[in-house]
């Protein structure tokens, strides 16, 4: 079967099945054997109900005495079963899994696997995956993968596709040169391809991630350098003024700008005043300030007679930005055409909007992906400001920087990569690092607590929301998953309205859900109409609540801890003092010892570096980074020695052969071309 057959022809997949892989971008053969494990199960020796403990991840043997009971509430079906043995009693519960209720018939014996919590004497299992005995031996010590999943696909029959695949396909090429898989020890691509999904060992999979991992930042980067060669520094058409209406503005803010700050709008505007474009990153921490130096340089470019557009991740941020850019302007006492547009507007409005960026050619321009559609010409463009680079892939950066005429590029990213890092994954880009916070923020108060401070938990969130306040809480998954222990948004919304007073208004929020419904809710939560959002990363990348001065993070271990920080980042916007509570669900002394750096330090650059240094090479499950240019398996911290290998292998391939001509780089070549026809880019190869 090749590999770019159709989903549809893999046996066991039929249309409706079809539909949901397409949902989760699996559209061929090829693309499910690339739908990476995100974590991975050891199961352990089955025991009985009398032999298990609080805390435990077990596998227990149950008899079936009793059919399981099914509860209906008006928002879910709750099915329970309870057993015992030699005097223990065990109660297992499923939310929303109706059909669980079939294989627990009268005379049965089963395994559950799960987390066990003892509760007043009676040990209770959360959403246990259920296997028939003879199927939990043939798994029993081994490891098994678990997919990232949508509703209505299961872990094992992704499992079972998955097998298919690699059983009928053909084979990958590997493309890597002999000479790199030797000097590094990588595996072959077929053999890492089938361990990363089914693995031998930890050793095996250790390898065969370890290739994987090195082919992805070795692509990204050989892309990147490609592009960059068959490119020379283009020349700044664009001419402006000197600067002195940019310190009269600054002058007026109701703040000091901080060092950071200065220096980056300092070198940004010399870089517009320079020979050549820009292209420059701002990467500031959390809460850095970084949009008001955008605004000063759009600003600068209106006032120079030129167009400016700034490009955010959602539509609630590209709102925000209109606003804040509308108070500002009145606060200077100058009149500036401020244009909005975005993907949800109606036709009508679409086509005001372009048409004012048609007639003001100083306007200042602010929206979303809808910036770079073909109806939008724009008049006179001389800034492009995309904000959190990573939510863009290099094609859309593209499209909108030439849109126009050659505009200078900005990029601003609040991912915290040390330096060393950042010079390799941005090697086409000046860096200005803005690593100090205003002055007037509070620091936000941090706590890492277990299971048993959540009735304290509670009862503090209840006394923030009475004070007027706001919470977020955020949940790893956006629904139950089988294998997986982990609280989910959708269950645990339910949970925390039975356990909250029923006057806080609690609503959720995830990336499954439509944009419209997303951008409501935000816009809602940030209108406080909503006291609790209960959310998954989603909201990393988000609106400016000041009134929000919680943030509970649940299951905070199996986040990296760049993540954890940015997500922390969404409270402490406003003048009362913000929380963070760390909810830490692992015994493991290292997942403390990591959320601890957390704990105690609020510098996003310091925690990046530490969380550097505490990483090993097992630790590649359950805390991948945010904000690292959307690679499937590889993680910028954990894998940075194997970064600076591909980057250096990359270096020394071009420098010796710059259009991969050899024959053996002939795999490599085809590869790269492959890659390039992809984005409709042609490469001379």
């Amino acid at each position: 079967m090749e590999l770019t057959a159709p989903i549809r022809e893999l046996k066991g997949v039929g249309e409706k099945t079809e539909g949901l892989l397409q949902n989760m971008g699996v559209y061929t053969v090829g693309d499910i054997l690339l739908h990476f494990p995100r974590d991975y199960v050891k199961y352990p020796h089955a025991t009985e109900i009398n032999e298990l403990y609080d805390g435990a991840q077990a596998a227990v043997i149950v008899r079936v005495e009793k059919p399981a009971v099914m509860r209906r509430t008006r928002a879910m079906t709750i099915t329970v079963l309870k057993s015992e043995c030699g005097g223990a009693k065990l109660e297992a519960i499923w939310f929303r899994l109706p059909y669980i209720a079939n294989g627990l018939k009268k005379g049965k014996t089963m395994i559950l696997y799960g987390k066990v919590m003892d509760k007043n004497g009676t040990f209770h299992m959360e959403q246990p995956a259920l296997f028939a005995p003879e199927d939990y031996a043939a798994i029993e010590e081994t490891l098994q993968p678990v997919y990232g999943l949508t509703r209505g696909i299961t872990n094992r029959f992704l499992i079972k596709a998955i097998r298919n695949a690699l059983n009928a396909c053909d084979s990958f090429f590997d493309w890597l040169p002999m000479d790199v898989r030797e000097k590094y020890e990588l595996a072959e691509y077929n053999y890492a391809l089938d361990q990363i999904h089914f693995p031998d060992s930890m050793e095996t999979l250790t390898w065969a991630r370890r290739r994987l991992v090195f082919d992805e930042f070795f692509l990204f980067l050989m892309t990147m350098q490609l592009q960059k060669n068959g490119e020379e520094k283009q020349i700044n058409p664009h001419h402006f003024e000197e600067t002195s209406k940019v310190e009269t503005y600054i002058k007026k803010l109701p703040y000091a700008l901080t060092g950071a700050q200065r220096r980056t709008l300092d070198e940004i505007l010399r870089d517009m005043q320079g020979e050549v474009l820009m292209q420059r990153l701002i990467q500031g921490d959390v809460g850095s300030g970084k949009t008001i130096v955008a605004f000063l340089a759009m600003l600068y470019a209106s006032d120079n007679g030129y167009q400016s557009a700034i490009m955010a991740p959602t539509e609630v941020l590209a709102k925000q930005h209109e606003q804040s850019f509308v108070e500002l302007c009145e606060r200077f006492g100058i009149e500036k055409t401020i244009v909005l547009l975005t993907g949800s507007m109606t036709a009508k409005q679409k086509r005001e909007a372009r048409t004012r960026i048609a007639a003001h050619r100083d306007a200042l321009i602010i929206g979303t992906h809808a910036l770079i559609q073909e109806a939008v010409e724009y008049e006179n463009l001389a800034l492009v400001i995309t904000d959190e680079q990573h939510r863009f892939g290099v094609r859309q950066r593209e499209a909108f920087a030439n849109k126009g005429q050659t505009p200078h590029i900005l990029v601003m990213s609040a991912t915290p990569i040390p330096r060393t890092l950042a010079i390799i994954l941005y090697g086409d880009m000046d860096i200005s690092v803005m690593d100090e916070v205003p002055a007037t923020r509070l620091p936000i108060k941090n706590c890492v607590v277990g299971e048993d401070y959540r009735p304290k938990a509670n009862a503090f969130l209840e006394k923030e929301i009475a004070a007027g306040h706001q919470v977020y809480i955020i949940c790893p998954l956006v629904e139950a998953s089988e294998n997986y222990d982990a609280n989910n948004v959708s269950d645990y919304t339910e949970k925390l309205k039975a356990s909250l007073s029923p006057v806080v208004r609690i609503a959720c929020l995830h990336g499954k859900m439509k944009a419209a419904e997303k951008n409501q809710i935000m816009e809602d939560f940030k209108d406080h109409k909503i006291d609790v959002l209960v959310s998954t990363t989603v909201i990393e990348v988000g609106v400016n609540v000041p009134n929000a001065t919680v943030m509970m993070i649940e299951n905070a271990d199996r986040f990296g801890l760049a993540q954890l920080h940015q997500l922390r980042g969404r409270v402490g916007r406003g003048s009362a003092q913000s929380y963070c509570i760390m909810m830490n669900s692992s015994d493991s002394d290292r997942a403390k010892e990591r959320l601890e750096i957390l704990n105690h330090s609020n510098d996003g650059f310091y925690i990046a570096s530490e969380d550097l240094k505490l990483r090993g090479p097992g630790d590649f499950f359950g805390i991948r980074q945010s904000g690292d240019m959307s690679f499937m398996i590889a993680d910028i911290y954990t894998d940075a020695k194997v970064l600076q290998n591909a980057s250096d292998e990359v270096k020394r391939i071009l420098a010796e052969d710059p259009k991969l001509q050899m024959e053996k780089h002939e795999n490599l070549r085809i590869k790269m071309k492959e890659i390039f026809e992809k984005g409709d880019v042609t490469l001379s190869l």
